[in-house]
């Protein structure tokens, strides 16, 4: 739910230029931390400005980590790695030597958050002359130990350190105290409650008159709530991707599912015996704008062994491939039911006995019409569908409806038929309600209208074809909530 202060205004993306500004800030920022830094870096001898300028530093870290991320912001997030099977407990590397951790989930809980900045970065010193050790508070409250237990030796420490993080750390301190190499890099820890923190240990060697290393100074910071903030980014952003493959995947599914039962119609209906003058058939699916799914809308025409003809469209609620594989379903029973020579109104009494038995409730409307070409009858039934439009001498009229409710809505329905005599050069658009009920309107009258308007360029076309074209020439183009599917039917002269 919005906050009340914003309910008037959609929650939109961030303009790239206010992002833009936020980088240069934070760039800007960064110099005048580096300009502080600097001029605390000639008193390496001071240990309090030593701090001051591990604080610099950390502070620089975490702006460059944020100027980085406002990168992203504007950028847009990069494509989803495909995801790796890692062993139990070990996590993907961010960048060499650094690890994430899920700070305590391995052990079942969440862990406490620790409070300020300055309560998760802590300060040690090792003095390689005198043995002596030296650490904050804060580095006491990181690692979970006591001042009675004292802070811990650099033989110590890795006892504390994961065994893979191990070599990583002596690394870096063998690095620091024989080569005089800084240090920068991560490392887990298992806290004697259990409690697993990942710790970013950044530091420097203090060097003697001689040049000789004396001590090693070190700020390490607890980054444990950082690195689960980004695995969490990371794992939202690899599920969206596994989101969007599963979307695509489906998709594609049903389209070649759909495709496969719905072949594009355009030509002639030939009829089994001969004789009549045959049906002129073009048939169109119009995809939703509201969703990426196909739907699960019909259409087809089939010369029956009778010698007459199926015409039928209709439409199954839902998306995806359970509504195009139910839709298949229910289209191969009716052409069965058809050929069979079960008639339109019994016809449409077993495709709702059918949905009201299948496993997964469905709603659907559909009309399914019988044409007789030698005495030229459409005999035709209804479930929730919009009736025929008959375009004849330039006019057209919807088709009177005879009582039928949705299939599947209840048991036990009968249909009822009605007989419509045609004539050669007769148009029909047999249509799902998706094709004249747009994203602005509320119900379909207005959609009808306008088709109903398209009369005179329908009854002058030369073939269905040409009348399809001069629907798609009103209805092509337009967004629609629904997907929907348009066949037009032309009576051979």
């Amino acid at each position: 739910m919005p906050s009340p202060l914003f309910a008037d205004r959609p929650a939109q993306p961030p303009e790239p230029g206010a992002v833009d500004a936020l980088i240069s800030q934070t760039s800007r920022l960064r110099g005048e931390v580096d300009a502080v830094r600097r001029d605390t870096a000639a008193h390496d001898d001071d240990p309090r400005l030593r701090w001051q300028r591990a604080l610099c530093d950390l502070a620089m870290h975490q702006l460059d980590e944020l100027r980085a991320q406002f990168g992203q912001l504007r950028d847009g997030a990069p494509a989803a790695p495909a995801p790796q099977d890692l062993p139990p407990g070990e996590e993907t590397p961010l960048f060499d030597g650094a690890f994430t951790s899920d700070a305590g989930a391995a052990y079942g809980e969440t862990p406490p958050r620790t409070g300020s900045l300055l309560t998760r970065v802590g300060s040690a010193e090792w003095n390689l002359l005198t043995d002596e050790v030296s650490w904050s508070e804060e580095l006491f409250q990181i690692f979970g130990r006591t001042r009675e237990q004292g802070p811990m030796s650099l033989d110590e420490m890795p006892t504390m350190v994961f065994a893979e993080d191990q070599p990583l750390l002596q690394s870096m301190v063998t690095d620091c105290l024989i080569d005089g190499k800084p240090i920068d890099g991560e490392f887990r820890i298992v806290r004697s409650d259990a409690r697993v923190r990942t710790v970013h240990m950044t530091g420097e060697p203090v060097l003697d008159a001689d040049g000789c290393t004396a001590s090693m100074w070190a700020v390490l910071r607890d980054v444990s709530e950082l690195r689960r903030s980004e695995r969490a980014v990371r794992e939202s952003r690899d599920s969206l991707e596994r989101t969007r493959q599963i979307e695509r995947t489906e998709r594609r599914v049903a389209v070649e599912l759909q495709e496969a039962v719905l072949p594009p119609w355009r030509g002639s209906l030939r009829f089994a015996h001969g004789g009549p003058a045959p049906l002129d058939v073009a048939g169109h699916y119009f995809p939703a704008a509201s969703t990426g799914l196909i739907g699960g809308d019909w259409y087809d025409a089939l010369a029956l062994p009778s010698g007459d003809a199926l015409l039928t469209v209709g439409d199954l609620t839902g998306h995806g491939v359970a509504a195009t594989s139910s839709m298949a379903m229910l289209l191969g029973a009716l052409r069965g039911m058809a050929v069979a020579g079960i008639r339109p109104g019994a016809l449409m009494g077993h495709l709702n006995q059918l949905l009201e038995s299948s496993g997964q409730p469905v709603l659907g409307s559909a009309m399914c019409c019988r044409y007789d070409p030698v005495a030229q009858t459409l005999t035709w039934a209804q479930a929730g569908h919009p009736a025929p439009l008959l375009f004849r001498g330039g006019t057209g009229r919807p088709l009177r409806r005879p009582d039928g409710v949705l299939l599947g809505a209840t048991e036990g329905v009968a249909y009822e038929e009605t007989s419509t005599p045609l004539r050669p050069g007769d148009v029909l658009l047999l249509h799902t309600d998706g094709l004249t009920r747009g994203t602005d309107v509320l119900d379909d009258e207005t959609g009808t209208a306008r088709l109903l308007a398209l009369a005179p360029r329908l009854t002058e076309a030369r073939d269905a074809q040409e009348c399809l074209r001069s629907v798609l020439e009103e209805f092509g183009e337009e967004a629609r909530e629904d997907d929907a599917c348009l066949m037009v039917v032309r009576v051979g002269s």
